[in-house]
Formats: structure tokens, sequence, C-alpha cells
């Protein structure tokens, strides 16, 4: 048999509180006391079914129905209260926000005659305090019952407007009666009135409706009451007008002045074409990875056990030609912040060098640190002339570095000569030994021209102790 959770506390309380033996053992029932038998059987009321008193089917349904009776009378009761909390609650809250808006009425209507000449100033302020002792007498807002909602919009919303109104009545108030003062303490001027073009039954008095005393009158009158009050600065200017009266940016002054007169021989004389945008490009590529690699640190590096041989030097001074050219261009359109993607490189310690090559800075025991801060100061000297000079004198710097120091090296004018030379050597030569990549002699040499790294560096090393190229 089912037992409903309503019906547990009148079963509960029907129970004896001092149950017969034969009750504690399910053998009577322990509401009627009847005997348990074939004809009445035993319903369990203990904490489990094997212990505890037990109560007969009929005087459990009668408990049931008894107990939902009880249950659904509370019920309808409460249903009842509820219905006229709810009621009361609304003629309450109707109540007070008829007086509330029969308040704001008024402080709209006060607001409008505060704006009519024809109402005396003193009737006004007498009619402002009406006003105000009516909002001072409504009553607090009524309290809404448990069982209604707490947030109601319509009480929030009609005190929300009182307040609005009762903020512009007072504005308009104020202002009106503030002028009335002033007016009522000027004396009269019939001299004023030529001036003033007044009309001939003028009395000399001449009211004032609007006074502008600017921002800061206000701080300086309360100052002459002991009052000091830090006034607010003048705002920022717009950026049109701060870029008006801003004053002109100073120009800096060259880093290198006079590239276009000095470079423009030199490079001539190599064969480089300074109006020739991709040669000129590909000579300051070839003078930038120059003046990176053509230093001391980097000699006292490759005599260092472990250092880098010639064809190591030669295949990563091709690979980085390559950078220094996209790092250049990228510096054209992006700015000079972009040649950092070839310091990225040049000076990764972990990366190894190009052609196959097993070096790394890091595996080094030279001066390491030195070679990279040559590279990170080289390439600001480029960074810096592209922002004060312009790209095309970063290019003539490097490529006047190229002239004096890399004229025959990848990427000159001079690189197809020192491969050809190179090549007549390498053509006499008993290359049995040589390594493979240096058997075909028509490929060799358009490697070279075109990528040297291509052969490895074990080809270029051979190359540069039995043919070196310039």
């Amino acid at each position: 048999m089912h037992i409903p959770v309503y019906a547990h506390g009148t079963i509960r309380a029907a129970v004896p509180a001092l149950p017969t033996v034969r009750q504690l053992e399910s053998l009577d029932c322990c509401v009627c006391g009847a005997p348990f038998g074939r004809d009445l059987g035993a319903v369990p009321l203990g904490p489990d079914p094997g212990s505890g008193p037990s109560g007969c089917r009929p005087c459990l349904r009668r408990l049931v129905t008894r107990a939902r009776e009880a249950r659904d009378a509370a019920l309808a009761q409460d249903a009842d209260r509820i219905r006229q909390d709810a009621e009361a609650w609304e003629s309450a809250r109707a109540h007070h926000i008829a007086r509330l808006e029969a308040v704001r009425r008024a402080a709209e209507e006060v607001a409008e005659l505060a704006g009519n000449e024809e109402i005396p100033p003193l009737r006004l302020a007498w009619l402002m305090i009406s006003l105000e002792s009516a909002c001072a007498w409504i009553p607090d807002a009524p309290e809404s019952p448990p069982s209604v909602d707490q947030e109601d919009r319509l009480l929030s919303s009609a005190e929300l407007q009182l307040g609005s109104a009762m903020i512009t009545v007072r504005e308009a108030t104020a202002d009106r009666l503030a002028y009335h003062l002033i007016n009522e303490a000027q004396p009269d001027e019939p001299e004023m009135c030529g001036e003033m073009e007044c009309p001939e039954e003028c009395t000399g008095r001449h009211d004032t409706s609007h006074i502008d005393c600017g921002p800061d009158a206000v701080f300086e009158e309360l100052q002459e009451h002991g009052i000091t009050l830090d006034a607010p600065g003048p705002g920022p200017l717009s950026p049109r007008l701060a870029a008006l009266f801003a004053p002109p940016p100073q120009k800096e002054s060259p880093l290198l002045p006079g590239l276009e007169e000095r470079a423009g021989p030199a490079l001539a004389a190599l064969g480089v074409d300074t109006d020739d945008p991709e040669a000129l490009l590909s000579a300051a590529a070839a003078g930038l990875v120059a003046d990176v690699l053509a230093s001391g640190p980097l000699d006292a590096i490759r005599e260092a056990p472990g250092g880098p041989g010639a064809g190591d030097v030669l295949a990563q001074s091709v690979d980085l030609h390559r950078r220094a050219r996209k790092a250049l261009v990228a510096a054209r359109d992006g700015g000079p912040a972009r040649l950092a993607a070839f310091t990225a490189v040049a000076t990764d310690l972990d990366l190894p060098w190009a052609g196959g090559s097993r070096f790394t800075l890091r595996s080094a025991s030279g001066p390491v640190s030195e070679f990279v801060r040559n590279v990170e100061r080289e390439v600001w000297v480029t960074e810096e002339l592209v922002r004060r000079q312009g790209w095309r004198d970063a290019l003539l710097h490097r490529a006047l570095s190229a002239s004096s120091m890399a004229a025959h090296r990848f990427g000159m004018p001079g690189w197809p000569a020192a491969v050809s030379a190179s090549m007549e050597r390498l053509a006499s030569l008993d290359r049995q030994a040589a390594p493979k990549e240096l058997a075909d002699l028509h490929a060799v040499e358009t490697a070279l021209l075109q990528g040297p790294d291509r052969l490895g560096v074990e080809a270029l090393g051979w190359l540069d102790r039995h043919a070196p190229l310039g």
C-alpha cells in the first residue's frame, strides 16, 4: 500500500506513544488494536519492513483520507488568504499611486506657472511651499505581502516620475526667484533708458532675465565665504586644434649625409646602376651580409675549435643574401622594424647554417655574443637610415659597403666573373677526389651563379681550397 508523504504526520500522530508488545511485533494494528490474520493484512510502518509497528489497511486508508482532506482545506485557506492579501495590496498600491500621480501633476502645473511672468514671485514661492508640503505628506510606499512579486514596476515608475517632476519644478522656481531677488536689489537707472531704447512709460528699472558669469565665478565667490574648491581646468584640445597649436616637428639630422654623391660613382665603377632598383637592392643585400659576416668576431669564431669552414661561411652568406633582400623590401613597404626578420635568422643560436652545415652559433667556442651585437648594430644602422633618410639612402649605404668589401661576392656584378675564373681552374684539376656535387661542371656553374648553397658546404669547402671564388 502506498502512503503519500502528506499523510505521514497524520499516521504518526495516530500511533500510540507506548505501543504494546504485540503491536511492536506487528501482531496487532497499532491504530485500532485489531489482531492481524488472514482477513486483516499488516502494512509495516517501521523504519524497515522487518521491524517496528504495522497498521491495517482500513485504518491507514481512513488516515490517508483525513490527511488529504486536511491538506486540501489548508490549500483552500491559503488560496483565500493569498487572494485577500493580493486584493488588499492592489487597493493600497492603487491609492498610493493615485497620490503620487496627483502630486506629480501639481508639480508639472507649478513648473509651468514658474515660467509665466504674470504670476508674482511671492505667489510662486507659496505655491512651491505648498507643493513641497504635499510631497512630504506622501506616506511611505505600502509593503507588498510575501505572496506578491516584490518588484512592482507600476509603483517604481510612479515614484520615478514624481521625482523627475519635482526636480524640474524646483529648478524652474529657483531660477525665477533667484532673478527676482537680483532684480529687486538693482537700483533704478533712468540714465540707461536712452541706450536701451526703453518705451516712454519706463520707470528706469531694467530687470535682468539672463546672466552668464562664466564657468569659474562660483568658485571665486565661494572663496569670499571661506570655502575653497578646485575649479575644473580646461578640457583637452581636439586632435585638430592640438595639431594646429603643436610646435612643428623637428627634423632629425641625416645620419650619413651625401650618400647619393658618394655612392653613385663608386657603384657605377663596379657596374651597379643605381637607377636600376633590382641591381641596387641586390648590391645593398650583399653589402649588409658583408658587414655582418666580415667582422672580427666571426674570424675569431672560425679560428676556434669547431668553428665554421669556408664552405659554411659561403653557404650562409648566400642564404643571408636572400633574406636580406626580402627584409629590405619589407622595410620599404612596412617600415624599418621589418628588418628584424633578418636579425632573427642571422643571430639564431640554434639554427644550423645553410648548405647542410652542422654548425650553429651555440656550438661555437668563440666570441658569439660580440658577433650577435655586431649583427644587431649593423641592422640598426640600416633601420635608422630608412627612418631618417629614406629607403634609397639605406640601399646606397649598404651597396657602398659592398663596393669595398664584396665587389666579387654573390649578388654583385663581379660575381659571374669570379665564378668563371673558378670554373676554369676547376676544369683543369683532377676531380676524382672531389665531392660528387662537382662532377658535372655545367651544373656546378649554374648552381654557383644562381645559388651556391645548393652545392653543400662540403663541395664549397673543396672549391675554396682548390679553385677559390674571387
